[in-house]
């Protein structure tokens, strides 16, 4: 018993230094992250401030507006009447675009009337007379650059891309780089700014992007000022503020280190108001509701002056949209589908009313002296006792660190809950459950839980590897395969219900097969679709290799369905693997009736778009550049440099021909001809593309890929590509 008590002992503890090291920053606990998240989300839910006097309104590009204006964007003249109206007949007393207008409006009936003035009418003094006349009406970018001046207009832009388009506002400071270094600002490497004639005429600017999101995709803290080239910008949000506000100059609030080489900052002061932020200039969205807490006024209904004047009158308006398709929704605390510009309106009315939380910095230092009296005293105390005390004990020590925290809350300071909270329940549940819970019952649960998602062999050796299983979710380096069906709408609608069933199974028993035998966990069947992936729940470091191999074999395997199929009067399938290796989120997601161990994120949609790819190409299988990278034993054909829909950012495609060990020497031919045919066409030596891919399309007629290629290279002599293409080809559907 002695020994026993002495391991609980040191379990305990050893508990406690984890907790310890995850405050200070050497092990972080993702789980304990999430925990303080959801805990602020919690405290913030419960506590919305009551009878807000509104000082900020919503000027709304919503579906109506949409309806009877016309799709987005809109023409400039009609921003300019909207922003006529506003100031004009409503008397607002600023407005700020949460837009970026980074591109020209260019009237095409203008730029034809401009090339006749300039080419064959240039003589003729009736059309230069009457095209003076009209042509200012046509300059729609003048019209609503004219229409910016003289008044409080506040131009969006991002600060989160590298590359440097349109023109920034005037910086809020400029620090010198001794100052700098002592600091950490968010330092982006480039912007996405408005033209210069909306900014030249604009009253001022800030950045609207988020650097700040949450590992959870939730909007809890953004920016209020980020640094580019050594001057500092203001934030959307704190333009708006700060001119409603009689635009004070900025005052950042640092505190230095005892050897005075760094600097914290400790908050923002803008006339009589203080801010606080943390050390990234960071503060807390002070939400005040749902969504449509702000006065949402239909962008058509301030044209056709159809509302109340008092709606606007000496308001703040943010000129941006709910609509869905427009894709500005958000993630909060509050809302999953949240209007991004309302994020802005709740962050203007909490500076204006002095409703900012403050996260203090020596919150990390209290936290862990909180942690380390919890944990050494739980460690001696609670083995002392019955379970019944120990639970009284344990209950009452959560109540006070609730109760602690309310209190700091309603002061508006939020101190860190999750992890004195949880270490007080764990060094509880370990001391009561030790030995038959976690060594027992743990493996038991585990083989239990996993069972579903994973082949049988596998559940053995994961009940040696519970370290190494995270349920909360967690991102890996994993590999996730997409297999689907091509044609398979039109296969099942000349089957009857129950020979569909019979043909789905078919073909998805050896496909699964497959997938188990190669160490892949199934996600999801998806009708005749079926997502796996590679790396999770136990970790493999050839779970690249994994996947492509179980890719090849599915394609082989349904090959050889064929004659079974025709035997029994089926037809047969064709069918298109997509796979793609990156950072994955994997763990249990979903609601308290049902959840499901599957992963998320940009690599997964990817590896799904590629799928959706093979169709396209006329091939079975289409990897990303990762893979590629990952499994260096096969070789490859680049299909293409592609943007797919849902993504900015190009991406290289590839076929996976065959095992290195098994290239013929005409193969290798083929395909460095082909490469070399690719490397023409990116160069826009159309010529030598052309010459290459019809050669290479008479040698192997059955091949899509170089009909593709010749299709394109036509329309580019038609239509060169934009200056500076890069060879990518943009897919606008899935």
């Amino acid at each position: 018993m002695e020994i026993q008590r002495y391991i609980r002992y040191g379990l305990s503890l050893s508990l406690t230094l984890i907790f310890l090291l995850h405050v200070a920053g050497v092990a972080t606990l993702p789980v304990l992250k999430n925990l303080d998240n959801q805990a602020y989300d919690v405290r913030l839910n419960l506590t919305l401030p009551e009878n807000v006097e509104k000082q900020v309104v919503i000027v709304d590009i919503d579906e109506k507006s949409l309806a009877e204006i016309g799709r987005w964007p809109w023409n400039r003249d009609v921003m300019a009447k909207i922003l006529d109206q506003l100031f004009d007949h409503y008397k607002i007393k600023e407005i700020g675009f949460d837009i970026v207008f980074a591109e020209a409006d260019i009237d095409e009936g203008g730029r034809l009337l401009e090339e006749m003035s300039k080419g064959t009418l240039k003589n003729n003094t009736e059309f230069q007379k009457e095209y003076k006349k009209v042509m200012k009406s046509l300059q729609r970018d003048i019209i609503f650059a004219e229409s910016l001046e003289g008044r409080k207009t506040i131009m969006g832009f991002v600060m989160d891309i590298n590359t440097a388009v349109g023109k920034l506002p005037q910086p809020v400071a400029e620090l010198n780089r001794e100052s700098l270094d002592k600091l950490s600002f968010i330092n982006p490497k480039g912007y996405t700014a408005n033209l210069d004639i909306f900014q030249d005429k604009a009253y001022s600017g800030g950045f609207f992007d988020n650097p700040m999101i949450d590992d959870d995709g939730v909007f809890r803290r953004v920016p209020l000022v980020q640094e580019y080239d050594g001057k500092l910008y203001e934030s959307f949000a704190l333009a708006l503020a700060r001119t409603a506000l009689g635009s004070p100059r900025i005052e950042l609030v640092v505190e230095s280190s005892d050897d005075g080489n760094t600097l914290f900052m400790e908050g923002i002061n803008i006339g009589e108001i203080h801010i606080p932020v943390d050390d990234k200039t960071g503060t807390l969205v002070p939400y005040i509701g749902l969504q449509k807490s702000f006065d949402y006024i239909p962008a058509i209904d301030v044209l056709n002056k159809t509302i109340d004047i008092s709606r606007l009158e000496n308001k703040i308006a943010i000129f941006g949209t709910s609509a869905t398709g427009l894709l500005d929704m958000r993630t909060t605390p509050l809302d999953t589908l949240f209007p991004g510009v309302e994020i802005h309106a709740n962050i203007v009315q909490g500076i204006l009313d002095q409703r900012i939380m403050q996260m203090p910095g020596y919150s990390a230092t209290l936290e862990i002296l909180m942690l380390f009296i919890l944990g050494v005293s739980l460690t001696f105390v609670i083995p002392l006792l019955s379970p019944l005390f120990g639970l009284s004990v344990s209950l009452a020590t959560v109540l006070f660190i609730i109760g602690l925290n309310l209190y700091a809350w309603s002061n508006q300071t939020v101190l860190p809950i999750a992890s004195p909270i949880f270490l007080t329940i764990l060094i509880f549940v370990l001391n009561m459950t030790y030995g038959f819970f976690i060594e027992s019952r743990g493996k038991r649960h585990l083989a239990k839980l996993f069972g579903q998602y994973i082949p049988p062999e596998l559940v053995n050796e994961m009940s040696g590897s519970i370290a190494e299983i995270n349920l909360e979710g967690e991102m890996r380096e994993m590999s996730v395969l997409f297999s689907d069906v091509r044609g398979f709408t039109s296969i099942s609608e000349n089957m009857e219900p129950e020979e569909l069933t019979k043909f789905i199974n078919a073909f998805l028993t050896p496909i699964t097969a497959i997938i188990h035998h190669e160490r892949g966990t199934i996600d999801k069947y998806m009708g005749d679709a079926v997502m796996a992936f590679w790396g999770a729940p136990l970790k493999d470091d050839h779970h690249a290799l994994n996947a492509m191999t179980a890719a090849v074999k599915i394609i082989k395997r349904m090959e050889a369905l064929t004659s079974e199929f025709e035997a029994r009067g089926w037809p047969s399938i064709k069918v298109g693997v997509g796979i793609n290796t990156g950072p994955m989120n994997v763990g249990n997601k979903g609601s308290e009736f049902r959840v499901d161990y599957t992963i998320l994120g940009d690599a997964v949609n990817l590896g799904s778009r590629l799928e959706g790819l093979t169709k396209n190409y006329g091939v079975d299988i289409i990897v990303g550049e990762s893979t590629k990278h990952a499994v260096p034993e096969f070789e490859y054909r680049e299909l293409d440099r592609v943007r797919v829909k849902g993504k900015l950012d190009s991406v290289s495609i590839y076929e996976p021909i065959c095992l290195l060990t098994e290239l013929d020497d005409a193969t290798d031919k083929k395909l460095r001809k082909y490469h070399r045919a690719v490397k023409y066409y990116r160069e826009q030596a159309w010529d030598n593309a052309e010459r290459e891919f019809l050669e290479l399309s008479s040698l192997d007629k059955e091949s899509k890929i170089y009909q593709i290629y010749l299709d394109r290279i036509l329309e580019y002599r038609e239509e060169p590509p934009e200056e500076n293409w890069d060879g990518c080809f943009t897919h606008t559907s899935k």
